[in-house]
């Protein structure tokens, strides 16, 4: 029978890893018999007592849970990668330690993935939260679909079933800056989605803050997508055209004989207007060489501090 490794990134879940662990180990009752299981916690830097939760439930579950600290936080993306680099299963899974994402789920993904498919997305058809955050993840999730890449299901996903292979391309690619469930899309593999609905969450607080959010969006955007850049030259072609009919329109005055427009105002709107664009176009330009210049470096996505390893593998 396979190995499943489920991977768990962890920032400030203190409060959350007595539930989620249970909750996870409980699930294994709907899987069928045989199947060997791996949790693979990735504590992204913590403040708290992430680290310490984890150990006591490695204590008390020491046949299948694999704590992985990294020394300083890097992000939710780096720290499974992270996680992925560390799983040995033939089969994997990425689910939030928050539980809001159903881990009953993975029995039905399990199933496609015996059925050859090598990569099972859970796609939120809907969500229990409300106000600006679920605004926002709509907002986002169309701009990816319909700027960057035509192919993801509707609604977004970050809870994902996927095969040896599908984790080998990911963790050699080693790219920064980017969307890792986004690029597991891209590598092209025929794909399976199951829509469900997001779950409030119940406990503690969540660290995703807009700034994050913001960034995420930046990053999706510039990764899969050369609109940003696109969009400069069109409006950069569109101002062209502008100032040479309103040139000519100068000129057409000046011989014709019809009263000039007014220096300062025209002037002034005309300079600030593409001394802004210049501004904008410089910053998404800038944008792309950063990342340049950070893949060049080749400094390491993330920096592991300690592997505590289960003592022994379990099979149901």
């Amino acid at each position: 029978m396979p190995k499943l490794s489920v991977i768990i990134p962890c920032y400030f879940n203190e409060s959350n890893i007595p539930v989620t662990v249970p909750g996870l180990i409980a699930n294994e009752a709907n899987f069928p018999t045989g199947l060997e299981f791996e949790y693979v916690f990735v504590d992204d830097g913590s403040g708290d007592g992430t680290v310490a939760a984890l150990r006591r439930a490695q204590a008390y579950y020491p046949d299948r849970i694999k704590v992985v600290e990294l020394v300083a936080n890097v992000g939710s993306y780096n720290a499974i990668v992270a996680g992925m680099a560390y799983a040995t299963g033939d089969c994997l899974a990425i689910i939030t330690a928050d539980m809001q994402d159903p881990p009953e789920l993975m029995v039905q993904m399990y199933d496609y993935w015996c059925k050859g498919f090598k990569l099972v997305i859970g796609n939120r058809q809907d969500r229990e939260e409300t106000g600006l955050g679920q605004v926002f993840a709509k907002t986002f999730h169309w701009l990816m679909k319909h700027l960057a890449l035509k192919n993801i299901p509707d609604g977004g996903f970050d809870f994902v079933f996927f095969d040896r292979q599908v984790c080998d391309d990911v963790v050699r690619m080693q790219e920064r800056n980017s969307n890792l469930f986004y690029l597991m899309v891209w590598l092209g593999y025929d794909y399976v989605n199951i829509p469900y609905v997001r779950r409030k969450r119940e406990i503690g607080k969540s660290r995703w803050t807009l700034q994050k959010k913001i960034k995420l969006l930046i990053d999706s955007l510039l990764s899969f997508s050369f609109f940003p850049i696109r969009a400069i030259s069109v409006l950069g072609l569109g101002l062209g055209v502008v100032a040479l009919l309103y040139g000519l329109y100068i000129i057409g005055l000046k011989f014709f004989g019809g009263d000039e427009p007014e220096g300062w105002t025209t002037l002034m709107v005309v300079v600030l207007f593409v001394a802004a664009f210049q501004m904008i176009a410089l910053g998404v330009i800038g944008e792309y060489v950063w990342r340049g210049l950070d893949a060049a470096r080749k400094r390491p996505m993330y920096v592991v501090k300690q592997v505590n390893e289960p003592t022994h593998t379990l099979t149901r």
